[in-house]
């Protein structure tokens, strides 16, 4: 059977419905490994290259599961239909930005009220902006390191919620536990900006706006994790 990594084994623990889609599923890992281990009956692997998309094809067919595995290249939430009725939709290692791009062109595809799970590599708040609009409820998340990068899980059900800024930047569950690599990407972005303030500070003109909207980062940030 095909490994996967801690990162995506994290996400596959949030899958709790039988009818998956994973879009961008680079070479169908994820749901390969779900069938694998019965937690789905039906998966549809979305991928909008070509490459990973062939090799899709050729795992799924190694593994046994062309009946259970459907891939399909397409971009989005276009690879898939209303009548596949998806249970649940994962979209893992893209930018958030881009995942909220990909849940607001397909969000008709959100008819059938499936449940997400999402791991952005960055721009965290973009996504829970973005799921807040959708009419989704964000019920879970969590953060992992994996080769020298801390990623985050949100994890989202339709429904009804209200987010605050601190919330939508930092995490709800993520501030109510505050762990120690909650802790330890926070200071990471206490580094970056500290270097951005030194690039800007060396700069011929100033740019006092953007000083001060990194300043008041570099503040909040601190006030969080103190």
């Amino acid at each position: 059977m095909l490994a996967i990594n801690k990162r995506l084994q994290l996400v596959a623990e949030y899958v709790e419905n039988r009818r998956l889609a994973d879009i961008g599923s680079d070479h169908a890992y994820l749901p390969i490994y779900l069938a694998k281990n019965n937690k789905i009956d039906y998966a549809v692997a979305g991928e909008i290259v070509e490459g990973p998309h062939k090799v899709s094809i050729k795992n799924v067919r190694e593994e046994g599961l062309v009946g259970t595995i459907d891939c399909r290249k397409a971009a989005g939430l276009d690879a898939i239909e209303l009548s596949d009725n998806i249970e649940v939709i994962t979209i893992c290692g893209m930018g958030g930005k881009l995942i909220a791009d990909i849940l607001e062109k397909g969000k008709e595809k959100l008819a059938n009220k499936p449940n997400l799970v999402l791991q952005p590599n960055v721009g965290e708040n973009f996504v829970r902006e973005k799921l807040q609009e959708l009419g989704y409820e964000i019920t879970a998340e969590n953060i992992i390191e994996e080769d020298g990068h801390i990623y985050e899980i949100i994890v989202a059900k339709p429904g009804v919620m209200k987010l605050s800024e601190d919330e939508i930047n930092f995490g709800k569950y993520l501030l109510v536990e505050k762990n120690e690599l909650f802790v330890k990407k926070q200071k990471q972005e206490l580094s970056k900006i500290e270097y951005i303030l030194n690039q800007l500070e060396k700069a011929n003109e100033v740019q006092e706006n953007k000083v001060a909207e990194f300043k008041n980062k570099y503040k909040k940030i601190l006030e969080i994790i103190s």
